[in-house]
């Protein structure tokens, strides 16, 4: 049966010179009929039977005449509706390269038709809000805002430059600070053989799932397999034993940038899970607990500052539970994030200490002053690409990205704006003498004079890529000597003299400074402080950030992750705060009732 039996019309020649999406175009009408399949899939049209070769070779055609406006169906307010009907129901495929083509495809007919919404204008705009559909949003806002490509590979993901430039800045106030306390840069190889692995039981017990193997060598199966590191404790630590033999050479504080592999898992999020990312990886080995305490809270203050500083994300920096604490460790130690659309927290960062455990199995020992023989007191400390996931969810809204000025690749876009009677090299110029005089006051600034674009189109561009501050020249600015600056985080506009671009400088300061303002009270107003079982449910169902007593025991953990186990996952601790409100005497575990001996943080996370 052809599509023309199912109520549509026999479809005509395809139009010549069509622009599709990026992708669209070099696909044949089969290629398109099938990608259809999975653009609709609650389509009553493909709900009935599968389609065959020559129906979906059908579909593709009508749906290249869709995207030329001409019109497929009885009328064309019958295909806004079919549209819309459907887009509501949109079903986004698993297929990283079918899922680009499935956006692309979307965008394009909310723009070409039905020509009307937030798109409307420019094409730019996302199809899904923050609010409406977090998930999908966050998906569109990484891609549209040329953070990542989908990869063909499920989990793994291309970082653009606009992702890089960011991990760039972040990778370089973090490698001056830790320079300033003497830790040195390595790097250690990506593979590590089962031997290595299984001597920490407990640690490879926790990674076990992760872990990702190589079995083959061209057409020949390996002796042994090879695993690829889930993380460098067990790859570093044999050399660690041989490198350490006296007082004198500790402490040795190494650390490493590189990509680790954590294989098992479902539902990858660009930047917040995937399979392989990018992170750092500090590990430090000293003769004393003490030494080690200190350099553990250092570091965390670090990772504080970068979230706080840099990212404008507000964190909280606490101890974790036993049961969540690092495999193998002897405590835990984290920055914990919060995103309040969802109602999860994010680990952030974290900064273990080992103790002694590994030195035992590793035997990484030395000879103290006195000359007798002890085991070394070890760190690892590290974060990862999750971090820009992190800042995207928390600052992102329905126009796209928004960046932090100390982190964006361009902290200020010029436009010129041109009209039909004015003097265009004149505008054109003054634009290059701002970008040059931004740039000698040290402010990351580019100019887009692209003629084939509209100023609107553009400012929905910089707007999507979440640039802090856009700069608009036009005839009239030429002629008072002033520049109009636009602000991302607001939408503020000022008026700035030429002659006092310095201001600009002030104006970044004041977004960097705003945003984290904006992010600490919308999460402040997420944490709910509860004292009973009851109070924690119904906090839980309103996506809140729980602050609870409680009695610090792991099987009231447990147990309480068990009760609240669900489709959108289990309640469990974050992490006790360091900042420890009062505990008035007689309080009690929300959970088990016992005599509660700390407050922590509980709630769903990533």
């Amino acid at each position: 049966m052809g599509l023309s039996n199912r109520g549509f019309t026999q479809p005509s020649k395809i139009k010549k010179g069509l622009t599709l999406p990026r992708g669209l175009e070099d696909l044949s009408p089969l290629s398109l009929g099938i990608l259809i399949t999975f653009f609709f899939p609650r389509s009553k049209l493909l709900r009935r039977r599968r389609l065959t070769g020559k129906q979906q070779q059908e579909f593709g055609e009508r749906f290249l005449l869709l995207l030329s406006k001409q019109s497929c169906f009885a009328t064309i307010e019958s295909q806004k509706t079919w549209l819309v009907e459907r887009e509501k129901n949109l079903l986004m495929p698993r297929n990283p390269q079918m899922r680009s083509l499935v956006l692309d495809a979307k965008q394009m007919i909310y723009t070409n038709s039905i020509g009307k919404g937030r798109k409307k204008e420019t094409g730019l705009g996302l199809t899904n809000t923050k609010d409406g559909n977090f998930g999908e949003w966050y998906s569109e806002v990484v891609t549209n805002g040329e953070m990542i490509e989908y990869y063909e590979i499920s989990g793994c993901y291309i970082l653009r430059p606009w992702t890089m430039s960011i991990w760039e800045i972040m990778q370089s106030y973090f490698d001056a600070e830790i320079k300033k306390m003497k830790i040195k840069t390595c790097y250690f190889p990506l593979f590590v053989s089962n031997t290595v692995l299984q001597k920490e039981k407990d640690h490879i017990e926790g990674f076990a799932p992760e872990v990702a193997w190589v079995t083959r060598s061209g057409d020949s199966d390996l002796e042994v397999p090879i695993a690829i590191r889930p993380t460098s404790e067990t790859v570093m630590y044999p050399y660690f034993s041989k490198w350490i033999r006296g007082h004198r050479d500790l402490p040795l504080k190494l650390n490493q940038w590189c990509n680790v592999v954590r294989w098992e898992f479902s539902n990858p999020t660009p930047f917040i899970r995937s399979r392989e990312f990018l992170w750092q990886e500090g590990h430090t080995a000293f003769a004393t607990k003490e030494e080690a305490d200190t350099e553990v809270l250092e570091i965390l203050e670090l990772y504080r500052r970068l979230y706080e500083e840099y990212l404008a994300v507000p964190v909280v920096k606490g101890k974790k539970s036993e049961m969540e604490k690092f495999a193998g460790g002897l405590y835990t130690t984290s920055v914990e994030a919060f995103i309040p659309n969802t109602g999860r927290g994010v680990q952030g960062a974290t900064s273990h200490c080992l103790g002694q455990n590994f030195a035992k199995m590793f035997e990484i020992n030395f000879e103290d002053e006195k000359g007798e023989k002890s085991m070394v007191w070890q760190n690892s400390w590290a974060y990862s690409t999750r971090t820009i996931g992190v800042m995207v969810m928390v600052h992102g809204d329905d126009k796209g990205l928004v960046l932090p000025p100390k982190v964006a690749a361009v902290q200020v876009i010029i436009v010129n704006v041109p009209f039909k009677e004015a003097d265009t090299d004149k505008i054109k110029n003054a634009c290059l003498e701002t970008v040059k005089t931004l740039c000698d006051l040290g402010i990351r600034a580019e100019a887009d004079l692209r003629e084939n674009y509209s100023p609107g189109w553009k400012y929905s561009h910089w707007e999507m890529k979440g640039v802090p501050l856009r700069i608009e020249i036009g005839p009239r600015d030429v002629a008072n000597n002033q520049v109009v600056v636009a602000r991302r985080d607001n939408g503020e506009k000022v008026s700035v003299p030429m002659a006092d671009l310095v201001k600009v400088k002030d104006l970044l300061d004041d977004v960097q400074q705003n945003m984290f303002n904006v992010a600490k009270q919308k999460r402040d107003a997420c944490v709910e402080v509860i004292k009973t079982w009851d109070e924690f449910i119904k906090a839980l169902g309103q996506k809140k950030l729980i602050l609870a007593p409680w009695c610090d025991e792991e099987e009231v953990e447990k147990e309480v992750k068990t009760k609240t186990k669900g489709e959108t996952g289990a309640a469990k601790t974050l992490c006790s705060p360091f900042d420890q409100p009062e505990l008035p005497e007689g309080t009690l575990c929300f959970a088990s009732g016992k005599p509660a001996k700390k407050w922590t943080y509980w709630g769903r996370s990533y």
